[in-house]
């Protein structure tokens, strides 16, 4: 596993990861807002198979924007993220996938779980992501497309507007 744009505070113990995000970090690339961010923090590992990727999220959301997920990549240019996005006081289920443009999909949760169970799923170019619903059971959020041989894969999270917050991520290597 490694950083990108390592976070000066996290700490990692058996398959819990905590974080503190830095203030004015981000991952995104011109759609909208008209500039390109690659500062958010990334652990990750490469894989040049297929793979199921499960992690449970928390976070302490407070500023516009806060968030924290999952991460596919193959470069700056090209990459998925997934998970909580704080908007309007409101954690949204949201999926960015960049092509050298970054679209934004979310859907509001207007009553968030404790802890937001997220699966992302590569078969071969094809990206699965899902969420656990109130019955257990998954559902598909989002199926887009990210091909490439080899995927960096792992957490994300990120502090665009405000100064920082703390994210953990449980069952994760």
């Amino acid at each position: 596993m490694q950083w990108l744009n390592e976070p000066t505070e996290w700490f990692h113990s058996s398959n819990r990861l905590i974080v503190k995000t830095s203030p004015k970090t981000d991952f995104w690339r011109t759609t909208h807002y008209g500039f390109i961010r690659d500062s958010g923090h990334f652990y990750f590992d490469t894989f040049s198979t297929d793979f199921v990727m499960e992690v449970g999220i928390h976070g302490n959301y407070k500023n516009l924007y806060d968030q924290a997920g999952i991460m596919l990549r193959v470069d700056e240019k090209h990459w998925i993220k997934t998970g909580i996005e704080f908007v309007d006081e409101v954690q949204n289920l949201s999926a960015v996938v960049t092509h050298g443009y970054s679209d934004w999909s979310m859907i509001p949760l207007l009553n968030p779980p404790e802890v937001l169970h997220l699966r992302v799923e590569r078969r071969r170019e094809a990206i699965h992501i899902s969420y656990r619903d109130d019955t257990l059971e998954y559902r598909l959020f989002r199926l887009t497309y990210l091909p490439s041989d080899k995927i960096q894969a792992g957490i994300m999270c990120a502090s665009p507007d405000g100064d920082g917050f703390e994210a953990s991520f449980e069952g994760f290597p």
